[in-house]
């Protein structure tokens, strides 16, 4: 069964949302940041401001947490409209590290809760310890982070079928999203439907491929048959198939273009 697309929360933005395992709703198209070029402040408060955006996706390993909650600031959208995401990093990863590192992760965006908190990668070198120990007692942090309200919600990223079903075994908490590359050709099917299986809602960063797909034949006629950029083709098609999708952008007009699906929705109109 594919996700079900909602129009709460967000509805008077126009913005389409999924509903997490605990209720709460994700729009379902966001501004993705990256540490490589990923990041401008112009572009940010354009999305912000002109666009609708109120998904902003980011990570302590990106470093650009300080910026935007400069850029949150000069938007002048309140913090309760926004859905706010970062990651933890694999070199806080510990019950101790992990709480402080959610601590400074709020510090540098200016914020007292995050809608989303992510474990960034399901491995990371801990002398003395296994992996799956390491996960079980970042999760454990994880769970008392929500627990206190301090994340309003609670997943993992990267994670593959035997990475979660350890994670069911020796914790409570069922991550309420996971946050995997997902684009035309790279599509990991079997593990959206055990996501879905278990309530977890699927988000796919590099939805364009990291620009492959803009090239593609296929993908070209596409837009071409339908009037739209590549771009939109893939970003239209990832949320069609019941995904939150990250486009990240440092130019204006890509923003713009990358938004246009949520103003009108064509594809459901032309199809």
């Amino acid at each position: 069964m594919g996700a079900r697309l909602s129009m709460a929360a967000w509805a008077p933005l126009g913005f389409p949302t999924l509903r997490l395992g605990n209720g709460l709703h994700i729009p379902v198209l966001g501004l993705g940041t990256s540490h490589q070029g990923g990041y401008s402040h112009d572009a940010v408060v354009y999305a912000l401001q002109k666009c609708g955006i109120r998904h902003i996706d980011t990570a302590k390993r990106y470093g650009c947490e300080l910026l935007l909650q400069k850029a949150i600031k000069e938007s002048d959208v309140k913090r309760e409209d926004l859905w706010i995401t970062t990651k933890l990093w694999h070199s806080d990863y510990g019950y101790e590290n992990t709480q402080q590192a959610c601590l400074d992760s709020c510090k540098r965006l200016g914020v007292q809760y995050l809608d989303l908190y992510l474990v960034h990668w399901p491995n990371a070198q801990v002398p003395g310890k296994s992996n799956r120990e390491i996960r079980a007692e970042t999760w454990r942090a994880m769970e008392d982070l929500y627990e206190k309200g301090i994340c309003r919600s609670i997943g993992v990223s990267n994670f593959l079928i035997n990475h979660l079903e350890q994670l069911k075994e020796d914790c409570k908490i069922t991550p309420h999203v996971n946050q995997v590359e997902y684009h035309p050709f790279q599509r990991p099917q079997e593990l959206v439907d055990y996501c879905r299986s278990r309530n977890i809602v699927f988000e796919g960063y590099c939805p364009l491929a990291k620009g492959e797909a803009l090239t593609h034949p296929i993908i070209i006629q596409l837009a071409k048959k339908y009037g739209k950029t590549p771009a939109q083709i893939c970003i239209r098609w990832s949320i069609q198939n019941g995904i939150v999708t990250i486009p990240k952008s440092t130019k204006i007009e890509r923003i713009r273009e990358n938004c246009e699906y949520c103003q009108v929705c064509w594809w459901d109109r032309e199809r």
